[in-house]
């Protein structure tokens, strides 16, 4: 499995952004995107062994479309110029995601512009026991890992309504994105043991992604 050949599609692609260009080179996206379906079954076969229920998920089900919803977005390029996995597809909902793109990769995962009500329900929950996350957070393998958790350029200046200036968690309170990254390398993406990687993020991920979940469920 040659991974490189994603990169060099996507590479194209990103360069060639329109319809002739991608209907005369369909054949080497179909190619590209076989061997991401084969390297995603992998990662799943992996995650599987720690969430039972991704045991029997298609991973034609935790990858993105390639074309760019244009009709709200018509600024935005005919096609992504990268590939995404996530086995936990769905606003508001902790992600498990990998991007890969000539221009970056990265794996990442927590909620990534969640409504105002999971906001809210995130809130009331770091109120009653935001020492349990920043716990995790500060675990010495999550953050050799992940580094912590992600700046929130998003976050509030001042506390949120309800919460005063002063509340011991105000540095989470004031967050409206929670979520952890890791960069890679195209070396590191397309190297043999790859898979490795991924399930070691994942395992760290899964107290983070739990914690989160739970939150989203808190009834004070």
């Amino acid at each position: 499995m040659n991974k490189r050949k994603i990169f060099d599609f996507l590479r194209d692609l990103r360069d060639n952004n329109d319809k002739a260009w991608m209907d005369e080179h369909r054949a080497r996206y179909h190619e590209a995107k076989d061997i991401w379906l084969e390297e995603v079954a992998l990662y799943l076969s992996r995650l599987a062994r720690y969430d039972p229920q991704l045991e029997h998920l298609s991973p034609k089900k935790t990858i993105m479309r390639i074309n760019n919803n244009n009709v709200f977005h018509p600024d935005k390029p005919t096609y992504k110029s990268h590939f995404g996995f996530d086995p936990y597809k769905g606003r508001n909902r902790p992600a498990f995601y990998l991007h890969i793109s000539p221009d970056g990769c990265f794996l990442a995962g927590g909620l990534w512009h969640p409504d105002a009500e999971s906001v809210k329900l995130l809130r009331e929950a770091i109120d009653y026991d935001g020492e349990e996350v920043k716990k995790i957070v500060a675990d010495p393998d999550f953050v050799a890992f992940y580094g912590g958790l992600d700046e929130d350029t998003d976050a509030l200046k001042t506390s949120p309504k309800g919460y005063g200036k002063d509340h011991r968690h105000i540095d989470l309170l004031r967050r409206k994105n929670f979520t952890v990254l890791r960069e890679l390398t195209q070396e590191e993406v397309t190297a043999t043991g790859f898979v490795d990687t991924v399930e070691e993020g994942f395992v760290l991920m899964r107290p983070f992604l739990g914690y989160l979940r739970g939150a989203l469920a808190f009834e004070a």
